[in-house]
């Protein structure tokens, strides 16, 4: 039985309810507990590892969350779908040891207004100016190094930090040495078609990320739209598409708000050793989720080395702050040297030397704790103001800094340009819709940049616009 060979540590640095959620998620993702297999009560977890019920309780609501298991009325907890690949089908890569594409194209960065739910917008009224000034000050005055030529692949502190970073929030493997440092995802990502080749073949979300469809027929690449269900990218459909290369965004999916689930995650990466092929996981607007913690990347629950994970900071700290990361699995960091290996940093050294040290000294953490309560707090207020309009929906609302509504007495087109003549521009679900058919009546909107205190004035506009 799983749980009679599962040992606690009561004295480590992680909290006890973690350490069982991790042990048991590990055992499904392996294999050792199976789809179907019931759990043991909540009562002999606690009898059996000494632990109290409310470690039992918690670490079996992130299974649950997560989907890594799912409840039966007075049955108890059975484990979900989670399919793994067999070992003799392919070598699993190992991290090598030291000696994303992403969402900000949206943002803005130009010193003009947006409107005020737009999804570009962010909010840097908390931004800590003083701590970043004085860590540019004390880099430019005491590193007369940074003047020289640096390394390709970023400023080793700042991967370093970036491993200890991504390893606690986002459980993510890796080692500095596969860290790649460029000036915003549009770099990165030019990198990756690049290593991928001119025949490779590349799945998009749909609905999805419209700049992203531009890049990739920017340079000639060839481009397959696959449909969203309520679990994220269909799966048979990415098997059918032909497609060898999946551009994902599974924490909060662009723009239908979708957190995909370990079962829908283990599906995918099963078809990318199967096929040998590779997934982009975007971790657009992981650092905000207000239905429980952030999800594990995908990337951590990789083991065939077929996950490049890329992020930013343009979205969690300031649309200026041009500086984006990806980590290359074991098999691409021979072909990323060859073509790369000798052309400069593409970010400041400088720049890289204050984030390294901005990351090291908490100032990012507690930046990102500040923020995510006031984008918490500001959802609830909007939320609570919209329920005043009668028939609205909400969906997608659980993570980032955007969410989807629709009122079905009115069509998209008559929603938008009510909202327009209010002075209100927003954006139908239908622009970012490919090939599939759009939700009707349904808008995409951003609250990252709108002040709290405009949302009843904000609010009663679009109720007297949308009046029948």
């Amino acid at each position: 039985m799983f749980s009679l060979a599962l040992s606690l540590d009561p004295k480590g640095r992680t909290p006890m309810y973690e350490q069982l959620y991790a042990a048991m998620a590990d055992a499904i993702r392996e294999g050792s507990l199976r789809h179907g297999e019931k759990l043991p009560s909540k009562r002999a977890l606690c009898a059996q590892l000494g632990v109290s019920r409310s470690t039992v309780e918690t670490a079996c609501e992130l299974l649950l969350a997560e989907g890594y298991v799912e409840s039966r009325p007075r049955s108890g907890y059975y484990v979900a779908e989670y399919q793994t690949v067999a070992a003799a089908q392919g070598k699993v890569l190992c991290v090598p040891q030291e000696p994303t594409v992403t969402m900000d194209r949206f943002l803005n960065t130009e010193n003009r207004p947006l409107p005020p739910l737009s999804t570009s917008a962010v909010d840097v009224s908390l931004f800590p100016y003083a701590s970043w000034a004085k860590l540019y000050k004390e880099v430019v005055y005491n590193s007369p190094e940074l003047l020289q030529r640096g390394d390709p692949q970023g400023e080793a502190a700042l991967r370093e930090a970036l491993v200890r970073l991504l390893s606690e929030y986002r459980g993510v493997r890796c080692a500095p040495a596969q860290l790649v440092v460029g000036s915003g995802m549009e770099t990165l990502l030019d990198q990756l078609i690049t290593l991928f080749g001119p025949e490779a073949v590349y799945a998009m979300e749909d609905p999805g990320y419209p700049a992203l469809e531009r890049s990739l027929r920017a340079r000639g690449r060839e481009l397959r739209f696959v449909p969203m269900d309520s679990a994220g990218m269909d799966a048979d459909a990415l098997e059918a598409s032909g497609a060898g290369v999946a551009y994902l965004t599974p924490s909060h999916q662009f723009p239908l708000g979708i957190t995909m689930p370990a079962s829908r995650r283990s599906r995918l990466l099963r078809w990318a050793a199967e096929r040998e092929g590779w997934i982009v996981e975007d971790d657009y607007d992981s650092e905000f989720r207000y239905g429980g913690r952030p999800i594990s990347s995908m990337q951590g629950m990789d083991r065939h080395g077929r996950v490049i994970y890329a992020g930013t900071f343009s979205r969690s700290l300031a649309p200026a702050i041009r500086l984006a990361y990806m980590v290359l699995p074991p098999a691409l960091l021979p072909r990323w040297e060859a073509v790369y290996g000798r052309q400069q940093p593409t970010v400041s050294r400088y720049e890289q030397t204050v984030m390294a040290r901005f990351l090291d000294g908490g100032f990012y953490a507690r930046y990102i704790r500040r923020v995510g309560k006031l984008y918490a707090d500001r959802r609830a207020a909007l939320l609570e103001a919209l329920s005043g309009i009668e028939g609205l929906r909400v969906s997608g609302a659980d993570g980032g800094i955007h969410f989807l509504v629709s009122l079905p007495r009115l069509s998209e087109a008559e929603l938008l340009r009510r909202a327009a003549e209010a002075g209100l521009p927003l954006r139908g679900l239908s622009e970012f819709c490919h090939r599939v058919p759009a939700e009707p009546s349904t808008l995409v909107l951003g609250y990252g940049g709108l002040a709290t205190k405009e949302i009843p004035a904000l609010t009663e506009r679009l109720k007297t616009a949308w009046a029948l």
